[in-house]
């Protein structure tokens, strides 16, 4: 970057700190709209749809194990799903990583993040272990949802081509927003919890083909490091100010050149961005859904199966089609795998856990389409992007003809929206090889109603009970 651009940037961002650490201390004491309160309950669902599943993974035990040892608690706990009380910290950290676990949890596509993953871990066990009411911890949530997204996207994609993963790197700062709500700091104190946090952020994208765990954790050390900032900050450890714009600060250090504080302040307490979040329908990275979108529109519209193609190809934008791997021997390999995604959603009715299961990944013929699969960059896809999840999928039938879908948002985003009941029946669909179908049926109704944080506990209560 040059000077002249750094001096604009540093220009457009002096201040950017504060008014971020002015719209938290205010958030406590004002009221939500109430389309926001709805929407925290609709993305409470959707979280809790991935905890439950997510916490029988192999990744999450291994974490379990870790808090168990290391995790204690004294005075009020906090509940880690699948294994119990334990201290706040502790509880965000393994619900952060059961989230993430099956690729299932929400996000929001301007910023390329998952709130959910990072912001529910930690601000329900924050406000658990701090006794807080519900009406206090959804003001909380919102927060947290709202200031994660609009940080993601604010420097989103040139965090990318630094090579961070978003959800952790904006999450830990966003989510210490919402932590910070419940313990009502002032607005010293805010600044350093959110210079304590910038010091956690990170999080590595190198992850991407190497069948790499890590990714799934995250968003529950982001959760953890969130409660960890601010509880320091509120015991006076210091953080450095204004941690946005400072030198060495959050943006020169991930974003320099690429950061538009617009996106993150303008219409901020005003217009909720976090309405515009999006519910996953497949268990796969995002970038997966419009492609497998595309073949199952398809297959409606022509009957056309598996055995008719000879070959396909997706055309997308550039930051999708680094998930081009044809390498699906693992689980995370597969949900990242747009030739799998494709041939799956060629060869099954539906993209589910069982499709994405170890005997779909050895299926000769889902193999065999896997490597007739070519994925590129389109220029105008690339241009409409993260406005846009454009994918283009043409299929080459053995009889000679083309078939072409264009699907420009997947199932799932504002546009093309989820609905309450689906949210709900995605909850009993995932939750009920755990819990049994009667437990996730009622749990679902206790989510919507959010009138105790016991809710939490019945969660944790139910996953035991049926492990």
């Amino acid at each position: 970057m040059s000077t002249t651009e750094a001096a604009r940037e540093t220009h457009v961002l002096d201040g950017a700190t504060d008014v971020l650490v002015d719209w938290v201390v205010a958030a406590r004491d004002t009221a939500l709209p109430p389309e926001v309160i709805h929407h925290v309950r609709r993305l409470l669902v959707d979280y809790t749809a991935a905890v439950v599943p997510g916490s029988a993974t192999d990744v999450a035990r291994a974490v379990a194990g870790h808090v168990a040892a290391t995790y204690g608690t004294t005075g009020r706990p906090a509940t880690a799903v699948g294994l119990g009380p334990v201290s706040a910290p502790g509880a965000a950290l393994l619900n952060g990583t059961s989230a993430h676990s099956l690729e299932v949890d929400d996000g929001y596509t301007p910023g390329s993040v998952h709130p959910s993953s990072v912001c529910f871990p930690a601000v329900l066990a924050a406000a658990e272990a701090r006794g807080s009411d519900p009406d206090t911890t959804v003001r909380a949530l919102a927060v947290a949802l709202e200031a994660v997204s609009r940080l993601a996207a604010a420097g989103h994609p040139t965090t990318w081509r630094n090579h961070f993963h978003n959800t952790p790197l904006a999450g830990v700062v966003g989510a210490a927003c919402g932590v910070a709500v419940l313990h009502a700091l002032d607005a010293d104190r805010t600044h350093d919890a959110l210079g304590i946090a910038a010091s956690h952020a990170g999080g590595l994208f190198a992850f991407l083909g190497k069948n790499a765990e890590v990714k799934r954790v995250h968003p529950g050390k982001a959760a953890r490091d969130a409660i960890a900032s601010v509880e320091l900050a509120a015991a006076g450890v210091t953080g450095p100010r204004p941690i946005l714009e400072t030198r060495h600060g959050y943006v020169e250090a991930f974003a320099d050149g690429g950061f538009d504080a617009a996106v993150l302040l303008d219409g901020l307490g005003e217009r909720w961005v976090v309405l515009d979040s999006y519910v996953k329908p497949y268990p796969s990275c995002r970038h997966l859904h419009g492609p497998i979108d595309a073949i199952l529109a398809l297959r409606a519209a022509h009957g056309v199966t598996a055995a008719d193609v000879e070959r396909a190809e997706v055309a997308t934008y550039t930051v999708a089609s680094h998930h081009a791997s044809t390498e699906v021997a693992s689980l995370l390999d597969a949900q990242m795998s747009i030739p799998f995604a494709v041939a799956t959603a060629l060869v099954h009715d539906e993209v589910g856990l069982t499709e994405l299961g170890p005997a779909a990944r050895t299926d000769a013929t889902v193999l065999d389409l896997v490597g007739r699969v070519a994925v590129r960059v389109d220029p105008q896809a690339d241009a409409d992007y993260p406005l846009l999840r454009t994918a283009i999928v043409t299929l080459t039938l053995r009889d000679g003809r083309e078939l072409t879908e264009r699907v420009p948002l997947p199932y799932g985003e504002p546009g093309n929206p989820v609905s309450d009941d689906e949210m709900t029946a995605k909850l009993v669909r995932l939750a009920t090889p755990v819990i049994g179908r009667e437990a996730a049926t009622a749990l679902a109704a206790r989510l919507w109603a959010f009138d105790s944080l016991d809710v939490v506990a019945l969660v944790d209560s139910h996953v035991r009970g049926g492990a």
